[in-house]
């Protein structure tokens, strides 16, 4: 629906007080207090008038004052019919006024009129109410015609001018709360990201490490059921409580790495792999700092690479090759391949599911699949 810019009210924004500064907000009230001590002065000082003729002008000033708060009232509510009977009523009260001998009170009302129409009326309305009020003041004024068409048009044009402001100020005010909303809106969902990731961390690694722990613990068992010696069963539970206390040093270093606090890549490789028959880890290209989530995204895929080894082949060498490239960093893991171990089966095999979701959301990609000899477990994350 197109919208009808003659019949579009000023908004309530505009319309009431929101976002006037302080000082302007004084100067206006000590007009308005100029302004209405010097009608009443005016009128009380008016010697051609009578006693109960004067009261009655005090009075009528008082009254327009209460019909003048109701119009600012009902434009700001935007109800059109209550605002042009009480802007007729002004009028009238006007016109009766200057009847009585308030001439300057008269002239001034009627000139308070005009601008109040244009400012805060819809314009199809403001414009035959604003030539109203400028007609019976250019009728009652007796200034040379020069001067009474010039004041005419100085307050259409003033009543514009204001209301073009007010709209300004209005639409700098919207702004300022869509702009205040969007940071809102902006903090939350970064915090949100933030809570995801670091779930998304502390879940990688527990996970890891209790996979890691029941390769021994299923291994232990499977030892007992065959009558195994005490000391090779004994190894396995051993080997899960280090995986267990492993787990604990890297959920630590996870957490420090969200606070950025990590140690090079490359160490953190070369550490990973001295437990595993490891043929050595390359690394090519320019070397760099990355961002936290890569980083953590090839750690993490090592990691479960290295698990999927010891649980699917068992003594099977490894080779690590860590590419440096321009806008990407690869990391490629692959075994000589083996005989399954007794623990292939074990496991839900969301591991490496986890890893390629991992990947994605960083815009990256992981592929996993048998190689010339073994598996092979490639990750490749933008930087």
């Amino acid at each position: 629906m197109t919208d009808n810019v003659w019949m579009r009210w000023p908004s309530r924004e505009a319309l009431s007080r929101v976002g006037v500064h302080k000082a302007r907000r004084m100067f206006a009230w000590v007009t308005r207090a100029i302004v209405l001590t010097m009608l009443v002065a005016t009128t009380l000082t008016n010697s051609e008038l009578s006693g109960w003729i004067l009261a009655a002008g005090v009075t009528g000033i008082a009254v327009c004052g209460l019909l003048a708060r109701g119009l600012w009232r009902t434009t700001l509510e935007h109800r059109l019919l209550p605002s042009l009977a009480l802007l007729a009523l002004l009028l009238a009260v006007a016109a009766a006024g200057y009847g009585a001998g308030f001439r300057i009170p008269s002239l001034v009302l009627l000139c308070g009129c005009a601008v109040a129409a244009i400012e805060r009326l819809p314009l199809a309305a403001a414009l035959p109410a604003t030539a109203v009020a400028l007609s019976a003041y250019a009728v009652l004024d007796n200034d040379v015609w020069l001067t009474t068409a010039a004041t005419t048009v100085g307050l259409a044009l003033a009543g514009y001018v204001l209301r073009l402001d007010a709209e300004a100020r209005a639409s700098a005010q919207r702004l300022l709360a869509q702009e205040r909303a969007a940071r809102v809106a902006e903090a939350e969902s970064a915090a949100l990201a933030e809570r995801a990731r670091i779930a998304r961390e502390i879940h990688d690694v527990l996970a890891h490490s209790l996979s890691a722990q029941l390769v021994h613990l299923e291994a232990a068992r499977l030892l007992i059921e065959r009558g195994a010696d005490r000391e090779i069963i004994l190894e396995r539970v051993v080997a899960a409580r280090g995986m267990a206390r492993e787990g604990l040093s890297e959920t630590r270093q996870a957490l420090s790495a969200l606070r950025g606090e990590m140690s090079p890549l490359e160490d953190f490789l070369g550490e990973l792999f001295t437990t595993a028959d490891c043929a050595g880890v390359t690394v090519t290209g320019e070397r760099q700092p990355l961002p936290a989530e890569a980083s953590q995204a090839v750690r993490r895929v090592a990691q479960e690479a290295l698990t999927n080894v010891r649980k699917h082949a068992p003594g099977a060498r490894i080779h690590i090759r860590l590419d440096y490239g321009e806008h990407e960093v690869t990391l490629d893991v692959r075994d000589s391949g083996g005989k399954p171990g007794e623990l292939s089966g074990s496991g839900a095999g969301y591991g490496l599911l986890g890893m390629r979701e991992r990947a994605e959301l960083l815009g990256g990609s992981l592929d996993a699949g048998p190689g010339e000899e073994g598996f092979v477990v490639t990750l490749k994350v933008p930087v």
